[in-house]
């Protein structure tokens, strides 16, 4: 049972009492103010951390070579360029750490190129974050032009996530907003040469676009989202199948999607890509050492095996699973209380928890990252159920105070 807190007794008490108060009351009437500024302070960090505190991940030798593959069309000359580079950007240690493991994959792929090249078709598909870190690199080194990506990255997704709690009239929630992010591993997320954080933040302009019913915007958005990064097509394609199921009007979801599959088969076809069970096959059963022609039979026990390894690892390892059963105890909790998402925010919140849970089974892999772009969204759109929900909760406690009172008070 809730009641009172005691009155304080000590001097100490009592000034603990009164600082929190005087906190409080600050807080209270600068919210917005002071919720923008520490979220942008913590955007600001992160971003400081990418070049500060760079993650040397082996796929940004993978990223490099798809970017000036077009420069370097030998393959010898393509890898003595990638490393040449990589080892003049990284210290000594990360330097051994992407190519010296002990005779495995990252040894060999240092020293022969002919399978470093045939790595590169799991990596082109991503062909917009290429062109990008190939347009870069013109002006600065390659390594250097990863980081601006990045730091273009973070802060692209912070504005975005502030001008979406500014629409909802919930500046004062930032906080809140950069707590989940940080357990969604998104410091990580930003310091990893990759173009996950760059799609994250623009499917989250898209949904704010949806949002907003700025159709055209929702569009060109989603679409962009899925050419930065091709396995994004699963949540548009989850999209468009609930908004044609509950009758949404949009346009933007439609046109959306059809762009998108338009997109994704045929940067799949220009890039050589294996295909799904290849691919999969090399991430989640065995690595392969050249994948040039490499096409193994579908085999239900090994995509068993992955499906499970993936999920010991997502619930040990990572932290994704727990921050969307969050979201979703957020979600029932303001529904049972009768503050429930509109029908458009609603199938919105559906196609984003669905999306997650598809893209695992069609391609199950543990990493956060992976999944960033679907799981603070939810959050967003709940913001505004549960803000209500604490408003008529306060009402009703205030109501409560102001009636025993003037029973006190009644002789």
């Amino acid at each position: 049972m809730l009641t009172r807190a005691p009155a304080a007794r000590s001097v100490f008490d009592r000034l603990g009492v009164a600082a929190l108060g005087l906190a409080g009351d600050a807080y209270a009437k600068n919210a917005a103010a002071i919720g923008a500024a520490l979220f942008s302070l913590y955007m600001l960090l992160t971003a400081a951390t990418v070049v500060m505190l760079p993650d040397a991940n082996w796929d940004m030798l993978a990223y490099l070579a798809v970017a000036e593959e077009g420069t370097y069309p030998d393959p010898q000359a393509l890898h003595d360029f990638v490393y040449g580079t990589v080892k003049a950007a990284v210290s000594a240690a990360d330097w051994r750490s992407l190519t010296d493991d002990d005779g495995g994959y990252r040894t060999h792929m240092a020293s022969n190129a002919a399978d470093f090249h045939s790595q590169l078709v799991m990596y082109r598909v991503k062909f917009v974050y290429a062109e990008l870190l190939s347009a870069a690199s013109k002006v600065m080194s390659p390594v250097a032009a990863m980081q601006a990506i990045q730091v273009f990255s973070v802060l692209l997704f912070g504005a975005v996530t502030l001008l979406w709690l500014a629409r909802q009239r919930l500046m004062a929630l930032a906080p809140l907003a950069a707590g989940v992010l940080m357990a969604l591993e998104f410091g990580a997320a930003a310091r990893a040469n990759s173009p996950d954080l760059l799609c994250a933040a623009v499917m989250l302009g898209a949904l704010l676009a949806y949002v907003e019913r700025r159709e055209v915007l929702t569009a060109v958005l989603l679409t962009l989202a899925v050419a930065i990064r091709s396995d994004n097509v699963v949540f548009a394609g989850v999209f468009f199948v609930l908004v044609a199921a509950f009758r949404i009007r949009s346009t933007g979801v439609v046109a959306g999607f059809a762009a998108s599959a338009a997109v994704y088969f045929a940067v799949s076809h220009w890039a050589g890509h294996p295909g799904w069970w290849p691919h999969l096959y090399f991430s989640s059963v065995e690595q392969q050492l050249n994948m040039d022609g490499f096409d193994p039979a579908f085999s239900v026990a090994a995509y068993a095996k992955a499906f499970v390894n993936a999920v010991v690892r997502a619930i040990g390892f990572n932290t994704w699973v727990g921050v969307a059963v969050l979201a979703i105890g957020g979600w029932f909790v303001a529904a049972r209380a009768g503050f429930g998402l509109d029908r458009r925010a609603g199938v919105l919140f559906a196609a984003l928890v669905l999306a997650v849970l598809a893209k695992f089974a069609v391609f199950p892999i543990h990493d956060t990252r992976i999944y960033l772009p679907s799981l603070l969204p939810p959050f967003l759109l709940i913001a505004v159920p549960l803000a209500a929900l604490w408003a008529n909760g306060a009402r009703n406690a205030g109501s409560r105070v102001r009636l025993q009172s003037s029973e006190e008070i009644r002789p």
